[in-house]
């Protein structure tokens, strides 16, 4: 399996999830308080530099209040190219 980190998907994946922070209004620093997490968490995610587990992005599907479905369905519509 190719590697999945900055991938067009992941690319996609990540430009939707600061999209999503940012139609919330949060900082990084506000989204990472209703996580519990530090910024830097968010900051990682953001920047590629760390993958987001599916009870991670459930959790952020619930603060930034978008369908989980919806955004997959975006990713999944980047097309990648095979190996």
């Amino acid at each position: 399996m190719a590697k999945t980190l900055g991938s067009p998907q992941h690319k996609t994946f990540i430009a939707l999830l600061i999209e999503m922070r940012e139609g919330a209004g949060l900082t990084q620093t506000e989204l990472a308080s209703k996580l519990g997490e530090y910024q830097s968490f968010v900051a990682r995610l953001e920047s590629g530099q760390r993958r987001v587990d599916v009870i991670e992005f459930l959790k952020l599907a619930s603060v930034l209040a978008f369908d989980p479905h919806e955004l997959l369905d975006k990713v999944s519509a980047v097309d990648t190219p095979h190996a």
